[in-house]
């Protein structure tokens, strides 16, 4: 937080910390794969399909498909006054691809249960599920560049209780899809050629996934983000994603 004694003032003050927020995570983000290295100048005992699996020694062992869950912590995300702003800032800051659920720590007690959890390991637990961890929901973003306007993947969801959805992502977009939260669905998408949502380009995937306060984020944008160099349209390109995530409005 750029002042983290007080609270923004204003809906300008808001976005400019949520912003300088995206910048810090994103480059905290990017430190934690650059120590997440293989081992350089040692030889590795492996078969020949982890060879062809595992990157190339001194590369990041991060794989972004494999992160099935990132939990979000700290002032700026926990405080947000809207679930979603804090959901979107995540998105833009870890880029994550694949099928990926979202979640925030509730009021930022996780370093505190950390302490609790040496002592009293089951009442940090409990504390930690009931009222720490709150569920935004999963984010759906294939790996790849997108050209705006043209298909990027056709995801269609099966609630467990209600009527099945399907929705045509196109490159540039973003959509908010609802999904209660604990509400069990399926998942079926279908990415354009060239695009990979973890099981290969233009492969389909089929998930089973959980709701969360923030719904099912549908991210047509493309890895990584590309921004109109221009200052106005970029403006309104953010501007139209912060509504399409459910980012604008008033708190929750």
């Amino acid at each position: 937080m750029i002042r983290p004694t007080t609270i923004p003032q204003t809906t300008e003050d808001l976005l400019v910390e949520q912003a300088v927020a995206r910048e810090a995570l994103r480059l905290a983000f990017i430190h934690h794969q650059e120590l997440a290295t293989g081992l350089k100048g040692v030889q590795q005992q492996r078969d020949i399909g982890a060879a062809l699996a595992q990157s190339e020694a001194g590369g990041t062992q991060v794989n972004l498909f494999d992160l099935g869950l990132i939990i979000g912590s700290g002032g700026v995300l926990s405080h947000a006054p809207r679930r979603h702003q804090a959901a979107l800032m995540m998105v833009d800051a870890f880029l994550p691809v694949g099928v990926t659920m979202l979640a925030v720590d509730s009021i930022f007690m996780m370093p505190q249960l950390g302490v609790l959890s040496q002592q009293y390991p089951d009442i940090a637990r409990q504390v930690f599920r009931r009222d720490c961890l709150i569920p935004l929901g999963p984010v759906i973003a294939p790996l790849g560049p997108v050209t705006d306007g043209e298909d990027v993947m056709t995801v269609r969801v099966e609630p467990a209780d209600g009527n099945p959805v399907e929705v045509t992502v196109r490159g540039g977009e973003l959509h908010r899809l609802p999904l209660a939260r604990d509400a069990k669905a399926r998942l079926t998408v279908r990415p354009a050629r060239g695009l990979d949502l973890g099981e290969g380009k233009g492969k389909v995937i089929e998930r089973a996934i959980t709701g969360g306060v923030v719904g099912i984020l549908l991210d047509g944008r493309g890895r990584p983000l590309q921004l109109p160099d221009d200052d106005t349209k970029r403006a309104e390109r953010l501007r139209t994603w912060l509504e399409a995530a459910g980012a604008a409005g008033d708190a929750d």
